[in-house]
């Protein structure tokens, strides 16, 4: 009953949280842009400028969002708190409830820790989708399989936020793994979550490809980029500066990519900077895409570097080994996962690749709020 009273005590405690989170959110004014913005969508000739259309749906969008997530949150302290009413009324001192119910409470307190992180996304771009690309290091077999474990811990990731996500490229390794691959990640927020994740990831481990059970060390690169679209960046990228090749693509047993000559891969002359796209089912729909990720490789750089135009942009190779790494995961000698920009770890390397890695992001986007990055 004692640790039931805690609980209960330690929840209610939360509700003076919730209220500043009500504020900080500012959740009447978001119902309020709402109902003005479905008042302009019902207008006559709404749908005559399209470009003006889709940015008001999706402010629609986003404000809808913000206030469910928040409901959402509101009313699982309000359900866990009763039932730890209704428990400590009928079973007394019922350990595996309690422990039940104190699941429950974590869980809350995580999800309200993230909800309070969002408020720290102010980037221009970090309410956008996100596409991430994977690029494997030198060290070939074993840096190929590195890079598909850090494809499925996206993956699993996404799918813990229920965030939809598109393969958009996906080039096979030679005996396993991965050598490079494109993902489309779409939710609110996407962007601003994942952008902690760009840069080079280490791994140590013992090698399952290595007879000799030797310990190695592997390397792979993550880019994040907000998908972006050129009336985003109010630019216009000239046909003249795209060289466009064709080509059939390819993947494991036709289980990633269709097998007809629809895969699509730009290059940007002005820049050096290429995309590809091969896993949609038409030449058309894969260019779309192709054209998605070159404007946002685009619209990453040009924030990164606080550049003025576009043609300042120049597209830059960073090689993908030692000195660069912002994270470390060792599986052996010990289990560990490292940050090396903030800090943070976490001893349980199975659930950080299973997609546990939101204390991670939660650390860079304190600090980079506190200006420590």
């Amino acid at each position: 009953m004692l640790l039931l009273d805690e609980l209960r005590l330690e929840l209610e405690g939360y509700r003076k949280d919730m209220t500043e989170l009500y504020k900080i959110l500012n959740i009447d004014k978001l119902k309020e842009e709402i109902a003005e913005l479905q008042e302009q969508s019902a207008a006559e000739g709404f749908w005559n400028d399209l470009e003006n259309s889709q940015k008001v749906m999706q402010k629609i969008k986003r404000n809808e969002a913000t206030i469910a997530g928040y409901k959402k949150l509101n009313d699982q302290l309000e359900d866990t708190i009763t039932m730890i009413e209704l428990t400590a009324e009928e079973s007394g001192e019922d350990e595996d409830a309690a422990q039940e119910l104190k699941a429950e409470a974590e869980k809350f307190k995580s999800e309200l820790e993230t909800t309070k992180l969002t408020t720290l996304l102010t980037g221009e771009y970090d309410d956008k989708n996100a596409i991430i690309t994977f690029h494997a290091g030198a060290g070939g077999t074993e840096a190929q399989d590195w890079a598909e474990m850090l494809f499925r811990m996206y993956n699993r990731w996404a799918e813990r936020h229920d965030f939809k996500v598109t393969t958009l490229d996906y080039l096979d390794g030679d005996e396993a793994g991965i050598k490079s691959a494109s993902l489309l990640v779409e939710g609110v927020n996407a962007y601003g979550f994942l952008k902690s994740e760009t840069g080079v990831h280490r791994l140590v481990r013992i090698s399952p490809f290595d007879a000799s059970g030797r310990r190695q060390t592997s390397f792979a690169s993550l880019e994040v980029m907000p998908e972006m679209g050129e009336a985003d960046l109010n630019i216009e990228i000239r046909p003249e500066d795209l060289e466009i090749d064709f080509y059939r693509a390819s993947g494991a047993g036709g289980q990633k990519v269709n097998k007809t000559s629809s895969a699509v891969r730009l290059t940007h002359k002005p820049t050096g900077i290429v995309v590809s796209c091969q896993t949609q089912r038409s030449q058309y729909q894969n260019k779309d895409y192709a054209m998605k990720m070159l404007v946002s490789k685009l619209a990453e750089i040009k924030e990164r570097e606080h550049l003025e135009k576009i043609e300042d942009i120049k597209g830059v190779k960073k090689e993908i080994a030692w000195g660069a790494q912002i994270r470390s995961y060792v599986f052996m000698p010990y289990t560990l996962v490292k940050d090396h920009r903030t800090n943070f770890e976490n001893g349980n390397i199975n659930a950080v690749m299973d997609g546990d890695i939101d204390g991670f992001i939660n650390s860079y986007l304190t600090a980079l709020s506190h200006g420590e990055l």
